[in-house]
Parts: C-alpha cells; structure tokens; sequence
C-alpha cells in the first residue's frame, strides 16, 4: 500500500477505533450511484457490470460524491458490487434495467450438478476480481488522501440467497428450500463463499482499501434461530479468518463493519461476532442500539433513505433524532443511512442531510440549551 498520499481526514478511522472525536463521521451507503447527473455521465453506454469491470470508471464514479461534497463526507466506498463473488465462482450474473440482478442459471439443488461444480471448482479471488483490487489503487490515487476508501463483500446468506433464487425475491422460496431441505449442503456452500469472502477482502486490504464492510442484505428474511445457524457463524468466520490473513500478508489490521439488514433480534450476538463497527438500519432505535451494544462496538447508521424524500425539515427532524439517540456523537457513532441512496434522490436534500450532521453535531456548534 505504499505509494498513497497521507491521510489528511482521519476522522472516521479515529471513530472506527472508538476514540472521542469532535463531530462524528459520516458517509452513506450507495454515495457513488444513479442519483447523480454525473454517474450517468460517467457511466456512458457502458452497463453496470462493464462500469465495475473498468477500474477507470468505477473509481471515477468512487470520487464523485467526495469531489460534489466537498468537506461534508468522511469517507469513500469502491464503486463495485456484492454479487462479484458468484460472478468469480463461475456464474453468470446480469443487471437487467428496472429489475436489478438476475442469473439465468440459479441454482436447483445439491445435486443439480452446477452445485457439485461450484463446490468442486477451486477459485482464484485475485485473479478473478484483479479489477477490483486496480479500481481500489487507482481511486486511492485520485482520492490524494482526502478521505479513507472502504472496501465491501456480501456475507455468504445474502450471497446464497441470490444463487438460488436468481434475483431478488418477496417470498423467498427457493433458499427457504435450501436452508431447511438440504441444510448441510447449504452450510458447505456457505462454507466456501466465507473463505472466499476472506481473501477477497485481504486482498482489497492489499490494495488499498483502508476499512471494510460485509453487507448481509437479506438477514431480515431469517429467524433469529436461522440468522444463528446460517448467518452468523459464517459473519464470524470472516472477521476471524480475516484479521489472520492480513497479519500472513504482513498487512495492518483494518476497521470490520458488520451490516445485517433487518436483524434487529440479533444486534447482541453481532457485537460479539469479531467486527469493530455494526451497522444499523433504520428499524432499530437508536437509543436501544446503544443500550444493547454499552460500548463494546462503535454503530454506524441509521436514518431512513426515504426521509431524504421529505425536504429540509423532515432531515433536520430524523438528524436531531439519531444525535439524541446516539448521545450526541463524539463517540460510538458513525452517521449514515439505514441503508442505500434511492435513486430518485435530490442531491442537494443529501447535501442538506450532511450539512445537518456538521451543525447539529460538532463541537461547539450545536444550539445553546435554553434551560
């Protein structure tokens, strides 16, 4: 990793170790993304795999948002894509316009014999997602130290649950099939796309990425039960197994982030899986959170996406909230999203949204008590 300009905003890294800090970082999930007349332009003809594929692009469409919020976010996330991993394991994946992804070839069964050829199959992360690890050096480069980049993967269930249901889903059938008719072959499959999410995220590490994130999307559609057998042990490998690959690589340890969308129920165990930040989504009350998790991870989160919908004073409202709930910031918190930007999103109600964080939030900015 040598060869990278000096951090200049270490705000959100000093957060990540639990430190008292003088406003607390923000940044957003999705910040590089549709919403923005530039990624369109960036973006070209080109559709959204070829944007991932092509380091030059993805890591343009990485800076936009720090380069159009200038001074207001702390952080930079890879422009890239959870489903790269079943891409590298052999299957194909397309991003079908108005739909989201798709695989035409799901998985069936155990014995369907794509699943035998998956397990069977040894797979090399470096070489299959080497764009990736070239899109995170370049972005490095044109971020000039500005601000640090996080690096992601999908945690191994959302990860299944695209490879059997072929998209996304409302009902979830098919990996509800898996998971209780063929558990143990569901576990080896989990298994393996844990110890690929490892190298995958040492290798990013590698090249340049400063924290990492496991987005487990689809956690809400498990139990608490299920979330403990077919979730957590494999959020729990990662974060395990990683630390252990970095210090192999001789590499510095790095900020984890855990994101479980919807798993509420389960935020107790996820202060205890071996990650250092656990995001929220924005079911889960603030407050509760930190009740819960009394200051053994730093959270990150969590405002409702579709508040951003609602104009100035519906932001100002949903920040004043998470800065109580939160304990006014300076510690344990990460300001973001509950999850993504949508789409339809007007830049400058996020703007509002990071300028709101900075007024309500910092140091010796926040209004007076009029007690």
């Amino acid at each position: 990793m040598t060869g990278f300009a000096e951090l200049k905003n270490d705000l959100l890294l000093r957060a990540a170790r639990g430190e008292r800090v003088e406003r607390p970082p923000i940044w957003v999930m999705r910040q590089a993304g549709r919403y923005l007349p530039e990624y369109h332009e960036a973006k070209g003809n080109n559709d959204f795999f070829a944007c991932c594929r092509s380091p030059e692009i993805a890591s343009t469409l990485t800076v936009q948002p720090i380069d159009r919020y200038d001074g207001l976010i702390d952080a930079a996330i890879i422009f890239s894509d959870i489903l790269v991993i079943p891409q590298a394991m052999g299957m194909t994946v397309e991003m079908l316009d108005k739909k989201g992804p798709h695989f035409p070839n799901p998985l069936k069964s155990p014995t369907d014999g794509q699943y035998e050829e998956l397990m069977a199959r040894k797979v090399d992360v470096g070489k299959e997602l080497d764009y990736v690890y070239q899109a995170i050096g370049m972005t490095r480069r044109k971020l000039k130290g500005r601000v640090p980049l996080y690096g992601f993967c999908g945690a191994p269930w959302t990860l299944l649950c695209y490879m059997v249901e072929g998209g996304g889903s409302k009902l979830f059938v098919q990996v509800k099939t898996w998971i209780y008719k063929y558990p143990s072959q569901s576990k080896q499959l989990l298994q393996k796309i844990a110890e690929l999410c490892v190298e995958y995220l040492a290798l990013q590490v590698k090249a340049g990425a400063q924290i990492i994130q496991v987005f487990d999307s689809w956690a809400a559609e498990l139990s608490p039960t299920s979330f403990k057998e077919f979730s957590l042990p494999y959020l729990r490998y990662i974060s395990k197994h990683l630390t252990t690959r970095l210090e192999e690589l001789e590499l510095d340890a790095v900020p984890m982030v855990v994101f479980a969308k919807g798993a509420w129920y389960g935020l107790d165990d996820l202060c205890e899986s071996g990650y250092q930040i656990v995001g929220l989504d924005w079911l889960q009350d603030p407050a509760d959170a930190v009740r819960i998790a009394r200051g053994r991870v730093v959270l990150q989160g969590n405002a409702d996406p579709g508040a951003l919908y609602g104009g100035k004073e519906a932001i100002t409202k949903i920040v004043q909230e998470m800065v109580k709930g939160f304990g006014g910031g300076q510690q344990g918190w990460i300001a973001n999203l509950g999850h993504g930007v949508t789409p339809f999103v007007d830049p400058d109600n996020l703007k509002f949204f990071f300028e709101e964080i900075h007024r309500l939030a910092t140091i010796d900015s926040r209004p007076s008590s009029t007690i």
